[in-house]
């Protein structure tokens, strides 16, 4: 996801940190929370042009969410009590912390907190161009970029490490691979790896 779109095969060898501090948050158009964006893909693609994107959100208040059309939507609760997404009319229960939902993003969908403020992780990506696998994992696992693809992974915890790097991520930092590994990410708790290859 950085500098081609996921799934090119002519991609660069590709290895980058991304600290959770690193780009500020910005408010939503709605004021109804902040997003704070980690990977997209092409990078610097707009928010009609992304084939993938990952961010981070603080939800502190109901309200709809904007519109993409041709995008999937993953959306994992990673702080929080959850959210009552109704899609297209249907009420969707995301109750249980750290399980990834998948959700159109053409359809009219509004979010409704269940019990106070929430943080998001969310993956989009365009369905006709790019495909997106969502896990959380814990304990050890080796970061495997498909060809042509790439592999990002968010850690949920301080102390998370990169084997034979000395490079350490802590809670919402991220390392993102693309025609190469980085190595083995040795959590201290769980991270959500997400993994986008061509259709």
């Amino acid at each position: 996801m950085a500098g081609s779109r996921p799934g090119t095969g002519d991609r660069p060898k590709t290895v980058r940190i991304q600290r959770a501090a690193a780009p500020a948050p910005l408010a939503w158009h709605n004021g109804g929370g902040t997003v704070r964006e980690i990977a997209t893909g092409p990078e610097g693609a707009g928010t009609d042009a992304f084939d993938g994107r990952v961010s981070l959100a603080d939800v502190t208040a109901d309200g709809p969410f904007s519109a993409f059309p041709g995008v999937e939507r993953v959306l994992t609760v990673v702080e929080g009590a959850g959210m009552d997404l109704v899609v297209g009319g249907e009420h969707h229960i995301v109750d249980e912390p750290l399980w990834p939902h998948s959700f159109p993003g053409d359809l009219p969908t509004e979010g409704f907190l269940l019990a106070g403020p929430v943080v998001n992780l969310n993956v989009m990506y365009r369905r006709a161009r790019t495909r997106a696998e969502t896990a959380v994992v814990c304990g050890t696992v080796r970061l495997l970029p498909p060809e042509g693809g790439a592999v990002l992974a968010v850690s949920l915890d301080d102390g998370a490490e990169l084997e034979g790097g000395g490079v350490r991520l802590d809670r919402y930092d991220a390392v993102l691979a693309a025609g190469a590994s980085p190595g083995v990410l040795r959590t201290m708790g769980q991270a959500v790896l997400i993994t986008f290859s061509d259709v």
